[in-house]
């Protein structure tokens, strides 16, 4: 995997993902060109850097790991691990108001120093991802942790070509 340039941003010709917090949803783009569109979940906290948080981070990030490939969609997440389970109206009965991590995990790296990379603001460290959430939980409203949830139907289709290295530009 070569880690995006951030003078390279946004890709002429290559693949990267546009993720709209304003509007609730990430964008496909190849190269100058836009593809399809996904609706998404962001920070119920807003936008902010801060470790701690619970808001989404901003600015050129890049999919450092792809987490789950091969695996059954609805499997459940700890620590980005699989835990064995397949999330079902059971599961979802037993610990309320769990934050669900399930089918797949591309998770973000900042690339901006300072901003979303390093210290205390740091995107990687602070374990934010595209990651799939049960059927119950809304899409196209900020309601996550500070991470971007997705579909499953979405998070599987976007997770075979969004392979590590893939740039993501998150904005308000």
């Amino acid at each position: 995997m070569r880690t995006p340039l951030l003078v390279d941003m946004p890709p002429r010709d290559a693949l990267w993902l546009e993720v709209d917090l304003r509007h609730q949803h990430l964008v496909v783009w190849q190269g100058e060109e836009a593809g399809k569109t996904h609706a998404i979940s962001s920070g119920l906290a807003g936008a902010g850097q801060q470790q701690g948080s619970g808001q989404t981070p901003l600015g050129w990030h890049y999919v450092r790991a792809s987490i789950g490939n091969g695996l059954a969609p609805g499997t459940v997440f700890r620590g980005r691990r699989p835990t064995g389970e397949i999330f079902d109206e059971a599961l979802a009965s037993e610990p309320p108001g769990r934050d669900w991590i399930l089918t797949r995990i591309l998770w973000l790296c900042g690339l901006e120093r300072g901003f979303n990379r390093g210290g205390d603001r740091d995107s990687q460290r602070r374990y934010i991802y595209l990651h799939g959430t049960p059927p119950s939980e809304p899409m196209g409203v900020a309601a996550s942790h500070g991470c971007i949830r997705m579909r499953d139907e979405s998070l599987l289709e976007i997770a075979t070509f969004a392979v590590p290295g893939t740039p993501v530009w998150i904005h308000e």
